[in-house]
């Protein structure tokens, strides 16, 4: 459960950066990518399966503002969820905005040639075998990095536990 929480905030954050990369012109620093580079950008984005982070997301704010209204007009819900569902369906059209965004930010921060190299990787058999094993081991340090988190939470209680009796204070 954890992980997915953390899973779906990376995801949001994710959103959030494509979206600034759909608002941010382009300047001197950031000049605006070559087709080319958009090109190889979307194959990867596609090698990626980055668009499979664009449903949860917009199902999981579709979900959030239902509830959030329902909890406020109980009497209207059959009404609320119905809206909800057009709501959600309506943000098909939008995938390709967000796919654009995405490789957008790719290529901004990759030149032609790296893309080329990492569309060559995400296509070999060792990309490929990346793509699925890495989401796993990913939930694997989550959990890894949460027991850390935890042990050391318990570690520093009772450190600061010993350090607060040597000032006379019990905690």
């Amino acid at each position: 459960m954890i992980a997915r929480l953390a899973m779906r905030h990376a995801l949001a954050a994710l959103v959030v950066l494509a979206m600034i990369g759909v608002a941010r012109p382009a300047t001197p620093e950031t000049p605006a990518p070559s087709p080319a580079s958009m090109l190889l950008a979307k194959q990867i984005v596609e090698a990626k399966g980055v668009m499979g982070i664009f449903e949860p997301v917009v199902r999981e704010e579709v979900e959030k503002v239902r509830s959030a209204l329902i909890q406020t007009n109980l009497n209207w819900m059959k009404d609320i969820n119905d809206s909800a569902g057009i709501v959600y369906r309506s943000y098909g059209a939008r995938a390709g905005e967000f796919a654009d965004a995405v490789a957008r930010i790719y290529a901004t921060h990759f030149t032609e040639a790296e893309l080329k190299d990492l569309l060559a990787f995400y296509q070999s058999p060792l990309g490929r075998k990346m793509l699925t094993e890495e989401p796993k081991a990913l939930n694997e340090v989550a959990t890894y990095s949460r027991q850390w988190g935890q042990s050391i939470s318990d570690d520093v209680m009772t450190k600061m536990r010993a350090e607060m009796k040597k000032r006379g204070h019990e905690l």
